[in-house]
């Protein structure tokens, strides 16, 4: 299976056995939400995963989602209460609450949202079932009359946006500089910004990891328009990129979110970044022992649109049945992949560049479809070559070998990457990658693989990978 799997732990699945049933269904990276709890409560859970890592002998990711700023509104008078279309309420900061009159009040604590609000700006509660729009500023910046453009249950301390405004809150809250760092300390391989819109708030995540000394790699959710807006600086700073498509279809028109999901998981294939898939992939398996056909085309249609993960979140955390939700992903990828690989005939060409790394990675690629290999071996210290293969989109799954366990765990996120901890008794990568071969049980006498590895010359002292080299078990 070259497509990954994101499978979010909860009271479903946090335990040894479901979550070595997952792995053995093809989950390579745990979501751990930071919304329900903190590294404390996660602790144990990332021991476990370190545990099933031993005893499968599979590298696994623990991924640390941060909950981001959470936007609600705050007490309604009289909550619940049922809205008709057309009806009027009064949205403003608390102490507005006078003005509102007859109308039902929302209080938000949030002044920079309130900023720049203007008559005819759209307003969504409760994850997009009620919409507004701004039909009267009553007070700049402080206090609207919305009209509904729908009826629906109003209740106290539910999510608001404000599709399409950009606003100066930023996606890392107090909460989440304290998850990152007390998660860093106890092992999380990857961490999820929330909220993103701009690259400055994967620099500002980027920045903090750096305190530590260490690196893991950095997940922009997109879950805002304006990172729409920002795709291309988002995706060149981020090292993996997810499809929110939850709140995104709440920023954006929901007939657009289609295209939205192609524009990303391309952009993040040319740019060599990973791409994840995620909200309602398989919903109905929270309570169903199989999905509806219209779930089951949506997963097939992410994985022939190239993602490089798909997530349960759901499905795997508080549903019935975690372990079928995963096997049924892996089913379905078993049918699209090769589906896929037959429509893009043969490894993505590079466009028109002078980017040798690339073209490095075509050629192997190019030159493992040729001899029928059986699969290519790269040595990546880093893991750029081993992105940069992954992204052709070769036949041929990636063994990747590195010194670095944090690369190895990082390239879980990446299509057809089988990442490896390296042999370091020997000094050159090549060798390396040869006596990988002949101890990998996978490989048999006789096959053809093609190796990708690096050696200093001496023009060039910085070791990067400048050898291909066809390789006979």
């Amino acid at each position: 299976m070259k497509t990954k799997i994101v499978a979010t732990l909860g009271p479903a699945s946090s335990n040894y056995e479901t979550m070595k049933a997952m792995v053995q269904g093809g989950v390579r990276i745990f979501r751990l939400n930071f919304s329900h709890a903190d590294a404390a409560f996660f602790a144990p859970t990332v021991k476990m995963i370190r545990e099933i890592e031993n005893e499968l002998d599979i590298p696994l990711t623990a991924l640390g989602d941060l909950c981001g700023p959470k936007i609600r509104i705050g007490k309604v008078q009289d909550s619940p209460l049922e809205i008709e279309k057309g009806w009027y309420v009064c949205l403003g900061l608390p102490e507005y609450r006078e003005q509102a009159g007859r109308y039902p009040f929302l209080p938000l604590d949030f002044p920079e949202l309130l900023k720049g609000l203007e008559v005819g700006m759209p307003v969504s509660l409760s994850d997009g079932l009620l919409t507004f729009t701004i039909t009267r500023v009553m007070k700049k910046d402080a206090c609207f009359l919305l009209q509904a453009h729908n009826g629906g249950l109003l209740t106290s301390n539910k999510g608001i946006f404000f599709p399409g405004k950009e606003h100066a809150i930023s996606a890392i809250t107090d909460k989440d500089r304290k998850d990152l760092d007390e998660g860093l300390e106890i092992g999380l391989d990857a961490l999820a910004v929330s909220f993103v819109q701009t690259k400055d708030d994967i620099a500002d995540a980027k920045a903090l990891i750096a305190r530590h000394g260490t690196w893991v790699p950095v997940v922009a959710k997109l879950e805002r328009k304006n990172a729409m807006d920002n795709l291309q600086s988002i995706v060149d700073l981020a090292d993996v990129i997810m499809v929110a498509r939850g709140d995104l279809g709440l920023e954006c028109p929901l007939a657009s979110l289609p295209v939205l999901q192609n524009k990303i998981i391309r952009t993040c294939r040319h740019a060599q970044k990973a791409s994840i898939v995620a909200t309602q992939m398989l919903l109905s398996m929270v309570r169903n022992p199989i999905p509806t056909r219209a779930e089951a085309a949506d997963v097939g249609n992410a994985i022939m649109d190239g993602a490089d993960c798909v997530m349960l979140s759901e499905e795997t955390a508080i549903g019935t049945y975690p372990v079928e939700a995963v096997n049924m992903i892996r089913d379905i990828a078993a049918q699209c992949e090769p589906y896929y690989l037959e429509r893009i005939k043969g490894p993505y060409a590079p466009k028109q560049e002078k980017n040798p790394p690339k073209y490095l990675a075509y050629a192997a690629c190019l030159l493992a479809d040729n001899t029928e290999a059986a699969a290519i071996v790269s040595h990546s210290t880093t893991g750029s070559t081993a992105r940069y293969l992954s992204s052709r989109r070769p036949v041929q799954d990636i063994d990747t070998l590195t010194s670095n366990p944090r690369v190895m765990r990082a390239m879980n996120f990446f299509w057809g990457v089988r990442p490896h901890l390296a042999d370091t008794s020997l000094k050159a990568h090549v060798q390396r990658a040869e006596r990988f071969i002949q101890t990998a049980s996978h490989f048999d006498s006789g096959d053809k693989l093609v190796i990708t590895s690096g050696e200093a010359t001496p023009g060039q002292k910085k070791v990067q990978t400048n050898e291909i080299k066809v390789y006979v078990k």
